[in-house]
């Protein structure tokens, strides 16, 4: 009953930038927090950045200064701006929210189905 969906993956050149979205839509109450992870080939699922619904956010320490993680609560979609984009950033990034889907209700985490960021010449 809820979805999220991601777009704006694709081949972008070293020092490229790109723009991730990712909308919720379904059954929605409330959505706090909001994230992508990412899951290069061979490794596991790292956090890239999560922001809440106050707007604070927290940026992996590897990627700061690079990304700017944001949200738009009224279209209940998270943006990733990454610039200055590198080989080693080429993964599938997830989308992911926490939602309560009635008043009252616990707020489980769902997951996009993810979107592929390649950097290559």
């Amino acid at each position: 009953q809820v979805q999220l969906v991601e777009s704006g993956g694709g081949l972008v050149q070293p020092g490229g930038s790109l723009r991730l979205s990712c909308a919720a839509s379904g059954s929605i109450f409330s959505i706090t927090e909001m994230g992508w992870y990412r899951q290069a080939p061979g490794k596991g699922r790292e956090l890239v950045a999560r922001i809440n619904s106050g707007g604070t956010t927290h940026y992996a320490d590897f990627l700061k200064g690079r990304l700017t993680i944001s949200r738009d609560n009224a279209k209940n979609t998270v943006y990733l701006q990454m610039n200055s984009l590198k080989p080693e950033d080429t993964a599938v990034y997830y989308c992911y929210a926490q939602i309560a889907t009635y008043y009252g209700g616990t707020y489980t985490r769902y997951w996009g189905q993810g979107t592929q960021v390649t950097v290559s010449s």
